[in-house]
């Protein structure tokens, strides 16, 4: 292993960004929360099962929106046309529920701002300068504006995206082309790419994509379900792996 925590061969390191970059999986997730139990309220009335914290990390966290939308409303037996992706936030739409969240993702990086996690930072200051190439890879559609805000872009060799995702019709994880991608962009083999990932969609696409190395980053207590969807290593923060300079 080398003082960065990775196996010897190591070219390139494959970054998620909430949970892993910035302190954003939160936001989501409430974001999520309040959207889901607003519709679930008006579907079902007051007795309705609300939206909880295994629902976030077993149906929507790491996927794309609509792909979350879907996976979430297929666990309570519920069917939503698919819509359009421009479909307005209260359509009853799949797309509709997703836009939705966002608006309410939106308001609240507004309101509050965006954080990132200073290890992370470090770990990546620490990969560059070594001379491994670096990707974010995000189904988030906002990635690029959440990195500016923190001043973190030009940290990335390559961003692959929601924005991106789409345009070249990549679909998100679990499957693992996103991830793929961005090592074609790098111009290295999975094997011989790093992923870091805190969702287990993320363990599950690293481990599909058969890259050489999958980190789990367990910012929520999930350690064992980290390691059962394919994580090599689970650590709480990056600065755990070393690096230090």
């Amino acid at each position: 292993m080398t003082d960065l925590g990775l196996p010897d061969g190591i070219l390139a390191c494959l970054f998620d960004l909430d949970g892993v970059v910035t302190k954003t999986a939160v936001v989501h997730a409430a974001a999520w929360k309040e959207m889901f139990d607003v519709f679930l309220r008006e579907r079902d009335g007051e007795g309705f099962r609300p939206f909880g914290d295994d629902d976030y990390d077993a149906y929507v966290d790491g996927r794309p929106r609509a792909d979350g939308v879907r996976t979430f409303l297929a666990s309570r037996g519920i069917e939503l046309p698919g819509g359009t992706p421009d479909d307005p936030p209260d359509a009853p739409t799949v797309h509709g529920l997703g836009n939705r969240k966002n608006e309410l993702l939106l308001e609240r990086i507004r309101t509050d701002g965006v954080e990132a996690y200073d290890g992370t930072l470090r770990y990546l200051e620490a990969v560059r300068a070594r001379g491994l190439r670096t990707a974010i890879v995000s189904s988030s559609a906002n990635c690029r504006d959440v990195l500016r805000s923190i001043g973190a872009e030009d940290l990335f060799d390559v961003r692959i995206d929601g924005v991106v995702a789409a345009e070249r019709g990549l679909p998100g994880k679990p499957k693992p082309d996103t991830f793929l991608a961005a090592a074609r962009d790098l111009g290295v083999e999975p094997s011989r790419a790093a992923v870091f990932e805190d969702a287990q969609a993320g363990m599950d696409a690293g481990r599909a994509g058969r890259f050489g190395y999958v980190v789990g980053v367990d910012r929520v207590g999930q350690t064992d379900a980290l390691y059962a969807h394919g994580a090599d290593r689970v650590v709480t923060d990056l600065a755990e792996l070393g690096g230090g300079r």
